[in-house]
């Protein structure tokens, strides 16, 4: 439209000209030639539009929206529409409590209730993007603001919508992929209604309170120190258990010296041990019976 508009007034001025200024006249069919051609190159030119990759062209024209969407490349159009441009590539949108990490600057997190009513903090990142033949339909009901007018309320209001039925501590660890699952669910549903496919959704994290973080904390602590005593206490019952044994086994081996040693067998084994020993002695012994034995060894 724009190039159309220059083109008339190219025209409109050079007709202008060749009619006022007197030294122009016998150039009057020249300047009135390029004009024309002027005005047709702008024509052509505003005639075809390029679509880049990733994008959707729908075309308006006074106020009307055309529901044919224009595919990347050259498109031929009609010269006085005017073409808006639509992303199809996927898009990501952060809802982050950490300062310039989100959409929004500042804290942008999202302060839910939970079934226990305490507040629970929910950092989320969403990646959606436009469904190509639903982009006239975008533009005519939401416009080309769909982040704002869409995806952030629609995002906010199912998660606040689903944590009141878990408590703060499920959130946080057993029931979290259960939440995630089921507010996936939900934004799906609701952005298809609007032109817009939901890809992945993540909880990327999820902040308890200070005194619920405390009571955790504590309870983690007493787990630990229940487990560490036991362990201490297994130990020390695997130690009593091989006192036992090496007690027992002792008693037994005093029991075996006391029923399997007989005196003679004691006294072989001495004057064996006396006959062997290198010093010379000379020693004199009873056999039990009263009668001397020598033993002498030199």
């Amino acid at each position: 439209m724009e190039l159309i508009l220059i083109g008339i007034i190219v025209i409109l001025v050079a007709f202008v000209v060749v009619r006022t200024v007197p030294n122009l006249h016998a150039y009057n069919s020249r300047i009135r030639l390029a004009a024309v051609i002027v005005f047709l190159i702008l024509l052509i030119a505003a005639s075809v539009v390029q679509v880049e990759p990733g994008m959707v062209g729908v075309q308006k024209l006074f106020g009307k929206v055309s529901n044919n969407t224009l595919e990347s490349g050259l498109n031929i159009i009609n010269p006085l529409v005017k073409v808006v441009m639509f992303d199809i590539k996927t898009e990501n949108y952060t809802m982050s409590g950490v300062r310039d990490e989100g959409a929004q600057q500042g804290d942008d997190a999202i302060r839910v209730l939970s079934a226990d009513g305490l507040e629970v903090i929910v950092d989320l990142t969403v990646l959606y993007k436009v469904i190509p033949s639903e982009a006239p339909r975008i533009l005519k009901e939401v416009g080309t603001d769909y982040r704002n007018v869409i995806v952030r309320p629609v995002c906010r209001t199912m998660i606040r919508n689903n944590a009141v039925y878990y408590d703060a501590v499920s959130l946080f660890s057993s029931k979290r992929d259960e939440f995630q699952a089921k507010i996936f669910s939900a934004i799906e549903s609701n952005l298809k209604e609007r032109g817009l496919t939901l890809e992945q959704l993540l909880v990327r994290n999820i902040t308890l309170p200070e005194s619920v973080k405390a009571a955790i904390e504590s309870k983690i602590n007493a787990e630990q120190e229940a487990q560490k005593m036991t362990f201490v206490l297994q130990k020390e019952r695997q130690e009593a258990e091989r006192k036992r044994v090496e007690a027992q086994g002792i008693a037994d081996y005093q029991k075996i010296l006391n029923t399997g040693l007989s005196d003679k067998l004691l006294q072989y084994e001495m004057i064996k041990a006396i006959a062997t020993s290198p010093n010379s002695k000379l020693i004199v012994m009873t056999n039990g019976k009263g009668l001397p034995v020598m033993v002498d060894n030199k």
